[in-house]
């Protein structure tokens, strides 16, 4: 079984802020999948995907950002789903809005729901997919910025981006991670 899991905040003021293209591109799989987010469990909602390629779980924390490990930890152990088998999708402040990187390990580089994960899985190395959301213009708060909107003139890259991740997700369930990485970083 795999785990493809979408940070961001829960409620109606967050939805399809930067901080939530996470839940966005989940959004997209579920579509795509025709299986809506209707369980839940350990403080996240989530679907279970009957695949070729066996089973897949996708998530939303439900616990707000900041504590986003409270949720996948026992989620995974739950359903015996080892850090290899996980990727994490999430908001990236140091890439240009649309734009993918996908790793293998690494910091949480400031992100509070990738320190979070850290803390509660004990290791640095999972998967993740990093969606550009880019840095705020001068004098405007980081916090105020990542719960903010897309401007207009963003949103066919958002779009892009939240497709492309999607896409990389399914790719993923076939190939392993490495593959996905050399095809999809920098799209």
């Amino acid at each position: 079984m795999k785990m493809i899991i979408g940070l961001g905040n829960p409620g109606k003021p967050y939805e399809h802020t930067r901080h939530n293209i996470g839940f966005d591109v989940i959004d997209e799989l579920a579509k795509r999948f025709n299986s809506p987010l209707n369980q839940m469990k350990f403080k996240g909602m989530y679907t279970i995907i009957h695949r070729p390629e066996g089973k897949v779980l996708l998530v939303k924390p439900l616990t707000y950002m900041n504590l986003s490990g409270e949720c996948i930890v026992p989620m995974m152990d739950y359903f015996e789903i080892a850090e290899e088998d996980i990727v994490v999708i999430y908001d990236d402040l140091d890439l240009a809005v649309g734009k993918l990187r996908l790793r293998q390990k690494g910091s949480a580089g400031g992100h509070n729901g990738i320190k979070s994960m850290i803390q509660h899985l004990g290791t640095q190395e999972f998967n993740r997919i990093r969606v550009g959301v880019d840095r705020p213009p001068a004098g405007m708060k980081v916090p105020d910025y990542v719960l903010s909107r897309f401007k207009t003139d963003e949103k066919p890259l958002v779009d892009e981006a939240i497709t492309k991740s999607a896409d990389a997700c399914e790719v993923w369930l076939s190939s392993p991670f490495l593959e996905v990485m050399n095809r999809f970083n920098g799209a």
